[in-house]
């Protein structure tokens, strides 16, 4: 009897496996599936105009809406803060296309890409690290979700302000609650659409919500009846402090992208040509971004004019238009709220739930794909618990901004092993081997290079980190961590290109050499290898360079 409950049990346990490839070993059931695996030519349906689609319909969100305010409040006139915004958006771009490239090129996702810098085994540790604090973010931002679904309601039904609340002592009230399940259980569905076609739900919000943001952007002027004083008044800082405040603005903007910098293979893997990846994001992030910050500072100077302050969350300018009433008021809110909505949507799928599910894909391949993983992220969202966390400590969100800083080191590591050390190659079947011979098997796994290089861009960071949280720390760390994306960024790039020097790692390159294009339909197992091209490798492709050039007489050029 024990040994039929033990089969059923085997049985339903192998039903949960996710698809994968026949023939894999033990060890590659925890490297591989379908979702892990480089994306094959049929899925590769992101062209130039999707990725400007996607960045349009994330820039519009209510975190870069207000990303000005706090400059502004600081003493920095709107135009310099508006300047730090296209600086700080213009640099995150850079390093958007320098990790979007690795992905567009070989078609894997940032899990992937880790193992070649952290090793097979030694990726864990970033990927479990980035899906953690994805999660978190998922259910912090379906929060903010709820209050626009609440705006919704509200402006149809008035009296949902007024309902009874029968969750006394629990954090929050019957309506929010409320508001906030309703937002997180229709973002449901939009999970359940695999990564290459959820294109779509961009291309519509990319349509719809600049749209609406525009609208909201008359109506605060014409209310108004201008645009306010906060586009006339000058700034009230000099000499040292005027520029840290701009060294901050700029880095608030690249720490509002920390995530994503990482995050962009996820996506740039279904690019049809590494080109559609490359140009399309490098001018839509800093363009798209910085119109929707100038909309928010015009909106919240207007703010001033109608209600005597400036109001810099556009949710609480939207409900301060509801209490006012009127049929046209209502109307107008209901529109812009479900625009916002559809916004925290569009950025809770792009930079959480895909990250999460990506991720957890990595972390147990067997029995994990992006969709489960992806709603994992969002039951955890639902059971934290977020209105507790945001509101028994005002520095909750401060640690989440302050904490998503600590990826410019998984940054650093892999562009400075991507461009400067392997210069663009990969073996690209090999990343899904756990062959202790492998390049990139290390020692047990882990490429303690790569480990090195990470934890000396932390612990420049650490001590100015403990500041930004709260904690007593000298002025000397607080001006460093005022660089943060910058500091780990170099440090952990420096470093760890330093220690390949000296210690030389296999698998790389004398010469610019991507071979991503070699790879279609790639085959994992041992066993199937003649279903793989093997890359050339350096020295095959200087050996045919030679023979090309004696057997035509010319000399052969061109950046390989």
């Amino acid at each position: 009897m024990e040994r039929i409950r033990g089969n059923k049990a085997l049985k339903f346990i192998n039903k949960l496996s996710v698809d994968h490839e026949p023939g894999l070993t033990s060890a590659q059931l925890m490297l591989a599936n379908e979702d892990l695996k480089p994306v094959e030519p049929e899925r590769r349906q992101w062209g130039a105009w999707n990725f400007v689609g996607f960045w349009i319909a994330d820039s519009f969100n209510i975190n870069t809406w207000m990303i000005s305010s706090a400059s502004i409040i600081n003493g920095l006139s709107w135009w310099e803060s508006w300047i730090t915004v296209w600086v700080g958006y213009s640099i995150a771009a850079c390093f958007i296309c320098a990790t979007g490239r690795i992905g567009a090129t070989y078609h894997i996702s940032f899990p992937v890409v880790s193992r070649a810098s952290f090793g097979i085994w030694g990726s864990l540790w970033p990927v479990f690290n980035r899906a953690a604090m994805a999660c978190i973010w998922y259910g912090v931002q379906s929060w903010i979700g709820g209050t626009c679904v609440y705006l919704m309601i509200r402006s149809i039904w008035n009296s949902w302000n007024t309902i009874p609340n029968t969750m006394e002592g629990s954090g929050t009230n019957t309506r929010d609650f409320v508001s906030f399940f309703l937002f997180w259980f229709c973002s449901l569905p939009a999970i359940w659409f695999p990564v290459h076609k959820i294109r779509h739900l961009f291309t519509v919000k990319a349509y719809f919500v600049p749209v609406a943001g525009v609208a909201f952007f008359i109506w605060a002027i014409v209310r108004a009846h201008g645009i306010g004083p906060i586009v006339k008044q000058r700034g009230t800082l000099t000499g040292s402090a005027h520029a840290w405040e701009v060294i901050k603005g700029i880095m608030s903007s690249i720490a509002n992208f920390a995530t994503l910098v990482v995050n962009d293979p996820d996506f740039a893997r279904f690019a049809r040509k590494p080109r559609d990846a490359f140009w399309s994001q490098l001018f839509t992030i800093p363009i798209g971004f910085a119109i929707t910050s100038f909309i928010g500072i015009i909106v919240s100077s207007s703010s001033t004019v109608i209600y005597g302050q400036p109001i810099w969350s556009p949710l609480d300018l939207l409900t301060r238009f509801l209490d006012e009433g009127g049929s046209g008021q209502r109307f107008g809110v209901f529109i812009i709220a479900t625009a916002f909505a559809l916004a925290q949507l569009g950025t809770n799928i792009a930079a959480n739930s895909v990250s999460a599910g990506t991720d957890m894909t990595a972390l147990l391949p067997k029995y994990l794909n992006i969709r489960r993983g992806g709603y994992i992220c969002a039951l955890v969202g639902l059971v934290m618990c977020p209105w507790n966390l945001l509101s028994t400590t005002n520095n909750f969100t401060t640690y989440l901004s302050a904490y998503s800083v600590f990826l410019s080191s998984i940054a650093g590591v892999i562009i400075c092993d991507y461009y400067w050390v392997r210069k663009g190659y990969l073996q690209t079947r090999d990343l899904y081997s756990a062959k202790r011979d492998g390049p990139y098997f290390y020692t047990f796994g882990v490429h303690w290079r790569g480990y090195a290089a990470y934890i000396s861009g932390i612990l420049i960071n650490v001590v100015g980190f403990a500041g930004a949280v709260g904690n007593s720390v000298p002025a000397g760390a607080t001006y460093i961590y005022n660089l943060n994306f910058f500091c780990g960024f170099i440090v952990s790039a420096t470093m760890y290109y330093i220690l390949c020097r000296f210690f030389p790692i296999p698998a790389t390159s004398d010469t610019w050499l991507e071979v991503g294009d070699d790879v279609r339909n790639l085959s994992v197992a041992y066993d199937n290898s003649d279903s793989y091209e093997e890359p050339v490798t350096t020295q095959q492709f200087a050996k045919d360079a030679e023979v090309m050039d004696l057997e035509s007489g010319d000399t052969m050029k061109g950046d390989f």
